[in-house]
């Protein structure tokens, strides 16, 4: 079962590969329903730690309403925010890491239902197809009211 809204979501990311229709055919046939996406073209990805993360996307959350796609592993040990392109190799944060240009990102096929394994990858925020990404000025002010409010020093 695909959700509304999945095709155009999937386009936008499939675009960021180096070739398309080989993306597609991966997410269709690879059995955790994965695939390896670069990162640096689109959009960059700022890796939280899920302790900091979760407390994090709830406060973007109250900021703005959903914010751009967010990632999570397995547990939620980490997520993984969508920024703009560039943004990771500027960015200076204690235990925040940053994916840009030369990684790659194992990104999930978008707005499924499959009752596949994703290898504990998922989407807390799927993607709106059109290229809404998180401001990294608000994800810092996130990251700071969500430390102030857990008790941390941010």
């Amino acid at each position: 079962m695909t959700t509304p809204g999945a095709k155009a979501a999937v386009d936008w990311l499939v675009s960021a590969a180096p070739d398309p229709g080989v993306c597609r055919w991966e997410w269709e046939r690879n059995p955790l329903g994965v695939a390896l996406l670069p990162a640096g073209r689109h959009w960059d990805v700022l890796i939280l730690p899920g302790a900091l993360g979760q407390p994090t996307l709830d406060v973007l959350t109250r900021f703005q309403g959903p914010p751009g796609p967010v990632l999570a592993d397995s547990g939620d040990a980490r997520l993984g925010f969508f920024v703009p392109a560039g943004t990771s190799s500027h960015w200076l944060g204690t235990g925040v890491r940053g994916a840009g240009r030369g990684s790659w990102i194992v990104v999930p096929y978008p707005g499924r239902d499959t009752g596949r394994d994703t290898g504990g990858v998922r989407w807390l925020v799927v993607p709106d197809g059109r290229g809404t990404l998180t401001d990294p000025t608000l994800l810092e002010l996130a990251m700071h009211e969500a430390a102030v409010a857990e008790g941390r020093t941010p």
